[in-house]
């Protein structure tokens, strides 16, 4: 697990937001973007189990975590509606921001798809030391995704919106103690990170109840 204390990721939360202009100054106005602050799920409302995962792009264990256990967990329990999982964002350094203005840029129908790729390929834009580097990589991802680069482009640069993720990522993890990713709660408690054989027991002691 990622581990900082709260005032570190709020420090590293507000840097990012700082970060974005120079990084992505634009020589002409961009779109308008359309980007809506919230969380996205997968499953069904109905499902018995409520898991929330609160996950950085950036952050190696959930790359790992997505690799290794969410693959499995969506197959044998989200698609077959008995889990409704909520994707809660952490925003750790810009480029995890960045990350995320991309995925939530294609909406609510290519949210999932655009966050397999970032985790999948994250070696590939998380390591670059060359913010613009990273930008173009991150803007290869969405354009595999079906984005248009003036779309990339507008949302990347809404800082208004991006703050608002930045509060909205604030007041979640304070509310709910959270101080390292990936962190699982499932039915409202509060779990590390873990393997699947530990987070299938899990699920299937809440299903038996």
């Amino acid at each position: 697990m990622l581990k900082l204390n709260r005032r570190a990721m709020i420090a590293l939360a507000a840097a990012a937001t700082a970060a974005m202009t120079p990084a992505l100054a634009q020589e002409t106005t961009p779109a308008t973007s359309t980007m809506t602050t919230g969380d996205f799920s997968l499953g069904s409302p109905d499902a018995k189990v409520k898991l929330v995962e609160y996950a950085s792009f950036t952050c190696p264990h959930c790359a790992n975590f997505h690799a290794t256990t969410f693959k499995d967990l969506k197959k044998d329990y989200i698609d077959t509606g008995k889990v409704h999982f909520t994707l809660r964002e952490v925003y750790f350094d810009r480029y995890g921001l960045w990350a995320a203005l991309i995925a939530r840029c294609g909406g609510e129908m290519k949210y999932f798809g655009i966050h397999d790729m970032l985790f999948d390929q994250q070696q590939e834009w998380a390591a670059s030391e060359d913010p613009m580097q990273a930008v173009e990589k991150l803007k290869t991802i969405g354009r595999a995704a079906g984005l248009e680069d003036a779309a990339m482009d507008a949302c990347l640069n809404d800082t208004a919106n991006a703050e608002a993720l930045i509060k909205q990522f604030q007041t979640n993890f304070e509310a709910d103690g959270v101080q390292g990713t990936p962190t699982l709660f499932i039915n409202g408690t509060k779990h590390g990170n873990m393997a699947y054989a530990d987070l299938k027991a899990l699920i299937d002691a809440e299903l038996a109840e």
